[in-house]
């Protein structure tokens, strides 16, 4: 069996320790020295970064996340064994863990690192797919010659480079494509390195619950499991028809999927799906004009962005959350794409009007997708209102360019700015 020492670099075939050095971090497969998509993850980021930065927080429990209304951003692996996890109420993981150290999340700081790891990658390779700050695939396809080593080896000694230079460590996972390549990815965190061949996919998979496979949220396992989906197997078993007529063309996907088959190609060009913004309260908000005040800095932050980025979206995004956690969201395809604050704010605003009745709500987001070049909105014939406004919009981008970011702001996001928001 292909055998790879983590530590010292040696290939060989061995088992459970290195020949050379006596390390015990050594990887193994069959096709070790065939495989080349990966998938890098760092290992809790955000909380990563901020020990590296202060080495008295090293031993200490950490969550980074917003106010006592906010939500966990990440959190370190101790604050793990205590049973905090992402996307947790705040109020939750304190209570879970109130020795844990606070941090409001600086995402200045974490893009700066993820920028410096996104180009290590791209030493290695061009075919770099980011999936966000933190986590990216590759392709190193045809790399062998160049690096005069196999992927793997090349892999390697990348996960040793990030630990050395930006003081972090991440985990890798290695497989003949992206799906299979993410989920070995996150076998052996932190510091981890799987793979998962071809060859032994579907038995890996078999076992494993169905919440691991690609965009199956809560909703879809109950869903799932109620129909008698309960494994990843049991996927693998159905009927094609079967799960077709009842997830549609997803369920294709499903089925493919669950035999650990994937013909994605790593895409550094792959179109971004969306942009969005939202805020967490710090006290419940049930009045609508309250709400609309949180809404209207989110509309110009988004559309900011969108005119950034040079690109405009075809549909709406609008997202609540209650006091319950549960999520409501609604979309709202429009004839003009739009990268204004002034139509964000517009639809958000009627969107808002349908689903604010006078209960409270602690969340509110706003977004748009379906995204398109921003000349999409120039040669619309029906446009002329989006035109007026994105003129307008770009006459304040650029004297804030030139000014700085507070140098003039709308009324009604001034307004926003005593409000309670993380």
């Amino acid at each position: 069996m292909s055998a790879l020492c983590r530590d010292c670099f040696t290939r060989g075939e061995f088992a459970r320790r290195c020949p050379e050095c006596g390390s015990p971090r050594v990887a193994d497969h069959p096709e070790l020295e065939t495989l080349s998509i990966a998938h890098m993850d760092c290992d809790a980021f955000y909380a990563s970064v901020e020990k590296r930065d202060d080495p008295s927080l090293r031993d200490k429990p950490l969550i980074v996340g917003g106010g006592k209304r906010g939500v966990v951003t990440t959190c370190c692996y101790i604050a793990r064994i205590s049973g905090v996890r992402s996307a947790m109420p705040m109020f939750k993981a304190r209570q879970l863990c109130p020795q844990a150290v606070i941090l409001k999340p600086d995402f200045t700081k974490y893009r700066t690192e993820s920028r410096r790891i996104m180009e290590m990658m791209r030493d290695l390779t061009p075919l770099v797919q980011p999936l966000s700050l933190d986590e990216a695939w590759m392709d190193l396809s045809g790399t062998e010659r160049l690096h005069k080593a196999p992927p793997a080896e090349t892999l390697a000694r990348l996960q040793a480079r990030i630990e050395a230079e930006v003081g972090i460590t991440v985990s890798i996972g290695l497989a003949p494509n992206k799906f299979l390549a993410k989920i070995a990815s996150d076998i052996d965190k932190p510091r981890g390195f799987s793979v998962i061949g071809s060859v032994d996919a579907e038995s890996f998979l078999a076992p494993r619950p169905v919440a691991i496979m690609p965009g199956v949220g809560p909703a879809m396992v109950k869903a799932m499991e109620a129909g008698g989906y309960r494994t990843v197997g049991d996927l693998a078993r159905a009927n094609i028809k079967d799960l077709a007529e009842r997830f549609g063309t997803y369920g294709l996907k499903l089925a493919e999927l669950a035999h650990g088959r994937d013909n994605r190609a790593v895409n550094p060009n792959e179109e971004r799906k969306g942009i969005s913004a939202e805020t967490t309260f710090n006290d419940d908000l049930h009045r609508v004009e309250d709400l609309e005040a949180m809404l209207a800095p989110l509309c110009e932050k988004v559309g900011r962005q969108a005119r950034a980025a040079g690109v405009a979206g075809r549909v709406v995004t609008f997202k609540l959350r209650g006091t319950d956690f549960k999520i409501l969201s609604r979309r709202r395809a429009i004839s003009v794409p739009t990268q204004t604050a002034k139509t964000l704010f517009a639809i958000g605003r009627e969107m808002l009007a349908k689903e604010a009745k006078g209960q409270p709500w602690r969340l509110i987001g706003i977004g748009v997708a379906e995204l398109v070049p921003a000349e999409a909105v120039e040669h619309d014939l029906f446009s002329g209102d989006e035109q007026r406004a994105l003129t307008h919009e770009r006459t304040i981008d650029t004297l804030r360019a030139r000014f700085g970011a507070g140098a003039l702001t709308s009324g009604r996001a001034f307004r926003s700015k005593t409000s309670p928001q993380d």
